[in-house]
């Protein structure tokens, strides 16, 4: 099937799909004339991917994580442990968005809307410019 079969049948964006084609998670058949021919084995792997990205896993552990699908020898121990590595990366990031979330309410709180100038939340934010400067 050409790519916009393949998009309509995996759910990605037939743009997403020739991207993969370029840096190597998928390779797709060629016809005589150059053009793409996804076959369903193909289409399945471009679900797996879409899948994948979905969990916001990265580029390179979709690479990892395809390897470690297509290899029927894998122990499924491979797959747990970068699953767990990519969990620990969504609970540090969920603790930053935490932080962050407390910081800007106190901002927030703190900055009285009214018609007068000062605001806390912008002093806040060239204080934090100046210190990085």
């Amino acid at each position: 099937m050409n790519v916009q079969s393949a998009a309509a049948a995996s759910g990605l964006p037939a743009k997403t799909i020739r991207y993969y084609d370029e840096i190597g998670l998928v390779t797709p058949d060629r016809r005589a004339n150059g053009y793409r021919d996804y076959n369903d084995r193909a289409v399945q792997k471009l679900a797996f991917l879409k899948r994948a990205r979905q969990l916001g896993f990265s580029i390179d552990d979709c690479r990892q994580l395809l390897s470690l699908y297509e290899d029927k020898q894998r122990a499924s121990k491979d797959v747990r442990t970068l699953a767990q590595q990519h969990l620990a990366e969504i609970d540090a990031r969920l603790s930053e968005l935490h932080e962050l979330r407390a910081t800007l309410a106190d901002l927030v709180d703190a900055c009285h809307g009214d018609s007068r100038p000062d605001c806390p939340i912008l002093a806040d934010l060239a204080g934090a410019q100046s210190k990085k400067a």
